[in-house]
């Protein structure tokens, strides 16, 4: 299936997160911080980026724009992974250059239906 890069910093929305991708046939890629996260993508070149955006030390929307202003990373999909979802959230993370957003807590197949889409 997909190679799947998980850029979270709770132990337990990755755990979550990597076992209902992993289950559904999608070898994932984890980091619990933008600067690794930003290495991992660099080196392995995922199908998908879930991206976190309240993180320790670079936040995920400053991830994002780096992300997306360098060539080599441009054109990977990437989607917030993220509890805000407040009015103007999903505006601000799209702004930032996310190619979708998914908010948390997770509904399984809600989650995988997304990811399919975004991997299509």
């Amino acid at each position: 299936m997909a190679r799947i890069l998980i850029i979270e910093d709770n132990p337990q929305n990755m755990k979550l997160t990597a076992f209902v991708l992993e289950t559904a046939g999608h070898e994932t890629l984890q980091a619990a911080d933008a600067a690794a996260g930003i290495e991992l993508a660099r080196i392995h070149r995922p199908d998908l980026v879930l991206m976190d955006i309240q993180l320790p030390g670079m936040d995920g929307l400053s991830a994002i724009r780096l992300l997306k202003q360098d060539e080599s990373t441009a054109e990977m999909k990437i989607f917030a992974l993220t509890a805000f979802a407040m009015k103007g959230d999903e505006e601000r993370i799209r702004e930032a250059g996310c190619d979708g957003y998914i908010a948390k807590p997770i509904r399984h197949h809600e989650f995988l239906k997304i990811v399919n889409a975004a991997l299509s």
